[in-house]
């Protein structure tokens, strides 16, 4: 079965870390570009960050510098380690994988997760 699966999220104070993991099944992923999504309550789902070939990384101006994201192609499982996060990172934190297009729309992406929950206090 083709699928994404998210895990890792919780309850952290600000200035906390914590890593994602995107445990993929049924296909490779390190022969698809891959992303990083977060949907905040109330709001639509934003592109974070971003890996394609070489491998090629972007990220969104809010979390350049204390997030970074990486596959582990022996693990089939793609990562986002979050360092310094503020509650405005709060939200569900959902991983896609990609195909041809604006890196940052969601229309871009043919296979997503369900989502694991990331909340930050202050």
């Amino acid at each position: 079965q083709v699928q994404l699966q998210e895990s890792g999220g919780g309850s952290v104070q600000s200035g906390g870390s914590l890593r994602l993991s995107c445990e993929a099944s049924g296909f490779v992923i390190r022969h698809y570009p891959m992303a990083w999504f977060r949907q905040a309550p109330g709001k639509q789902r934003e592109g974070l960050a971003y890996i394609g070939g070489d491998p090629y990384t972007e990220y969104r101006t809010s979390v350049k510098g204390r997030f970074t994201i990486s596959k582990d192609n022996a693990e089939n499982t793609l990562y986002l380690q979050m360092n310094s996060l503020k509650p405005e990172d709060t939200g569900t934190y959902y991983c896609a994988r990609g195909g041809m297009g604006d890196i940052w729309m969601p229309s871009t992406y043919d296979l997503w997760g369900r989502g694991t929950q990331v909340t930050v206090s202050s």
